[in-house]
């Protein structure tokens, strides 16, 4: 079996079928972070569904940076666009979840993922970036919002590296 074999375990009664449980996903707002970096490029909301913004953020990150689902879903798109790799999930409730500019995908379509769930390695950002970042886009009932708003709050920690105030010598 490939390292990405499913198991689905159906549970059969005298009542009928009960299909597989679906993890609940995290409320709005209790979204862990994909990636760990620093916002670059916010959302920048389109004022139609065909105009121009930013329907999304951009988190820095190092290229190939383990990309991990910030909520429970069902993979609903893994594959490639114009030649770049993306990943969609499905977190119930009209919550939508999606991350553009991959450099590999660790899940397939119709794949459960837990909460902090591999799912891709980030890829160089849109192209001709000069930093190396993860897009994550976020919809709701079809229409995008801000990631910030689904986001627990970021913290510093892991952002900044101190130095030692101690005189060398």
């Amino acid at each position: 079996m490939s390292r990405f074999a499913r198991v689905a375990v159906i549970v059969v009664t005298t009542a009928g079928v009960i299909p597989p449980l679906r993890a609940a996903a995290a409320e709005p707002g209790e979204w862990s972070w994909p990636v760990t970096g620093p916002v670059i490029r916010a959302f920048d909301a389109p004022e139609s569904p065909y105009g121009s913004g930013h329907r999304g953020i951009d988190i820095a990150t190092s290229t190939r940076s383990t990309v991990r689902s910030p909520s429970a879903g069902v993979v609903t798109f893994s594959g490639s666009v114009g030649g770049h790799l993306y990943v969609t999930i499905d977190h119930g409730n009209g919550w939508v979840s999606t991350y553009s500019w991959l450099s590999e995908r660790l899940v397939s379509k119709g794949y459960t993922v837990a909460a902090g769930a591999a799912i891709a390695r980030s890829g160089s950002g849109h192209p001709g970036s000069e930093v190396p970042h993860l897009h994550f886009g976020v919809k709701r009932d079809g229409d995008y919002v801000d990631p910030l708003s689904v986001l627990v709050p970021s913290g510093v920690v892991g952002l900044i590296r101190l130095a030692s105030l101690r005189a060398a010598g």
